[in-house]
């Protein structure tokens, strides 16, 4: 799980920005930091499921504390992540053998209730709610799915011990728990499901600065808190899957992890070819690229235990060592990005995902690689112009204000309840989660800006290229270490060893 990157010369990579893969031109001293080669993975995921129940990693086995004559709760995610997706995802494998382990612990089949927690997220509509599951097991499923609401008003009072939180009913309404993943970040997986159980202002408090990191995070102190007050009346459990990283399996084989990929991809007509299509078509050329997603590990036990021992081990498993941090760190996005939520995957989850310590160095420069186009018209991204139009005459310091505004926007509230679009606080939330790597950062420039006045807004620097804004960080006092990272997918950086 571990890539030796020093010695490797980087000229000419096919990075994304956005549905386009340009080929970059980068410093021959360059780091490129891609995804570790694939693992050999589990052969059969609902052996090991099964298994990891029988063994939990603390704890009684499932069987042994499932209630005959009561009610179960699993608690699943919206699968977000990794990204991109895949159609064929084995956690509907993994959720299909819980109810199975449920069932053949005595449980009726009609007293199981799947709740879909997608926190600030847009609601899931039918079509994704049946995905959860594969078709044959979607229709032998008798019990009842609900998708969580966090403005309703029947959430349930749970007092934790400095605070006193709303969720969802049927965290307390029931005789166990189980939350059922995979171990992606602090907030995605395990415990983190029963925080995107809860009221909208609990959700937004989560917070982490590094996504890998548990100790010390005030999203898994939450979390975990939830996890301990319901445990005090009812068993808490927890399916923690690891994944390996969505690898193509198409005309890209081995991309980006692979170098002879790499060079396949920046010689390919195709790309060009793709790169001139309009972006309609460009966009779905991607989504419709076959990849595959396999299971590694899976663990078991409560919730927190199961998802902290997981995410070690995909850590392990999708990580690059470097010796320190960067002066200057290139991060490709991908496609179907307005220029807040790129910047969220940029800097609020691509450069999150480290260990040890943040892989820029203080004062540093960040490259987005990313058109930066402003499409917030439709409804889906509606919420967003709120948030844009507060940052657009220059940041404010405090976005306070403007959020409670938005909070109370009742349009803005039945069109997430409807499931047209996300919580009016989500923008807030996603600028929010880029806020560490802005006080990190000395600057962060925009490549291939088609939007300078989007840029200027973030108060980024847009820039018509890599090679120029590549210019631009190396005429910065302290330039010295230039990383590129080559996502999506993107690795975890471990820094320092």
């Amino acid at each position: 799980g571990q890539l030796d990157l020093r010695c490797a010369p980087v000229l000419r990579v096919a990075l994304h920005s956005g549905s386009r893969l340009p080929l970059v031109v980068l410093p021959d001293d360059a780091q490129l930091l891609a995804v570790p080669p694939p693992l050999d993975p589990i052969a059969d995921v609902t052996a090991a499921v099964s298994e990891a129940f029988r063994y939990p990693l603390d704890g009684e086995p499932l069987r042994d504390v499932v209630p005959r004559a009561g009610r179960a709760t699993v608690v699943v995610q919206p699968p977000a992540l990794p990204f991109p997706g895949v159609e064929d995802d084995p956690r509907r494998d993994a959720l299909a053998t819980v109810l199975d382990e449920l069932g053949g612990a005595g449980l009726a089949r009609d007293r199981v209730t799947i709740l879909v927690a997608g926190g600030l997220g847009q609601r899931p509509g039918r079509r994704d709610l049946e995905g959860l599951l594969r078709p044959d097991r979607a229709r032998a499923f008798r019990g009842e799915v609900v998708v969580h609401d966090c403005e309703a008003d029947d959430l349930r009072t749970l007092a934790l011990d400095d605070r006193v939180v709303r969720v969802h009913p049927a965290l307390v309404d029931t005789d166990l728990v189980v939350t059922v993943g995979a171990a992606e970040t602090v907030l995605h997986g395990g415990p983190a499901a029963l925080v995107d159980a809860c009221a909208a202002g609990v959700i937004r408090s989560a917070r982490a600065v590094s996504l890998l990191e548990p100790t010390g995070a005030p999203a898994w102190q939450l979390a975990t808190g939830i996890e301990a007050q319901l445990h005090r009346s009812l068993p808490v459990l927890g399916l923690s899957l690891v994944l390996d990283r969505p690898r193509t399996v198409g005309i890209h084989r081995g991309y980006p992890w692979d170098a002879e990929a790499r060079r396949a991809v920046a010689r390919s007509p195709l790309r060009r070819l793709q790169n001139a299509l309009p972006d309609a078509l460009r966009r779905r050329l991607l989504e419709g690229v076959a990849r595959q997603l396999n299971v590694l590990a899976a663990f078991a036990g409560p919730s927190s235990v199961a998802h902290a021992e997981a995410l070690v081990r995909a850590t392990a498993v999708r990580r690059v060592i470097v010796g320190g941090p960067f002066d200057t760190l290139v991060v490709p996005l991908p496609w179907g990005l307005n220029p807040i939520t790129a910047a969220a995957t940029g800097l609020g989850h691509a450069l999150r995902l480290w260990r040890n310590r943040p892989a820029l160095a203080e004062g540093g420069t960040v490259v987005l690689l990313h058109p930066f186009t402003r499409v917030m018209g439709h409804s889906s991204q509606a919420p967003y112009r709120t948030l844009f139009a507060a940052l657009r005459d220059g940041p404010p310091r405090r976005l306070g204000g403007f959020e409670a505004a938005a909070a109370r926007d009742r349009r803005a509230v039945a069109a997430y309840r409807s499931g047209a679009a996300p919580h009016p606080r989500r923008p807030f939330a996603d600028w929010d989660a880029c806020a560490a790597m802005l006080e990190r950062a000395g600057s962060v420039i925009v490549a291939g800006c088609r939007d300078a006045g989007a840029a200027r807004a973030l108060g980024f620097v847009p820039s018509h290229n890599v090679s120029t804004a590549l210019a631009m960080a190396r005429g910065l006092a302290g330039h010295e270490r230039t990383g590129v990272l080559v996502g999506p997918p993107y690795p975890t950086v471990v820094v320092g060893g």
